[in-house]
């Protein structure tokens, strides 16, 4: 269940999107298309498996995402609260790493790579309230 709206409807990306919409970070998915703020994230879809499982067929998905974070200022403030908050969520931080000063722009690159463990249903027909 998802602390952040204690509910299990929702996809990695949508509670990541949730829990920065309230750090009041500008997000987007995939690639900054506007014009960029001086700091802002961009999440980036990683992998998606599923745990080991004894019957052969999989209860669970584990979907990887890495927050990449820009900022024209200091990062390690901003980079240690969105840790803080990632992990309050339940969230699991896979690795953080500092990329690069990028001196054409003028922003420090910070990655956070997290996963989460969802549900997953492998015959959702099976699952319905269907007579």
């Amino acid at each position: 269940m998802s602390e952040l709206t204690g509910t299990t409807d929702l996809s990695i990306l949508a509670e990541l999107k949730l829990l920065i919409h309230r750090l009041a970070i500008p997000v987007q998915t995939g690639g900054y298309m506007k014009a960029p703020p001086a700091t802002f994230l961009v999440l980036i879809p990683l992998t998606e498996s599923f745990p080991e499982h004894a019957d052969d067929e999989p209860q669970l998905n584990q979907p990887e995402v890495r927050l990449s974070l820009y900022t024209k200022g200091s990062y390690t403030g901003l980079a240690d609260t969105l840790v803080r908050e990632l992990l309050r969520s339940d969230f699991t931080v896979v690795n953080r790493q500092y990329i690069e000063y990028e001196t054409d722009t003028g922003y420090h690159h910070y990655e956070i790579d997290v996963t989460k463990v969802y549900p997953f249903i492998l015959n959702p027909a099976d699952s319905s309230d269907e007579e």
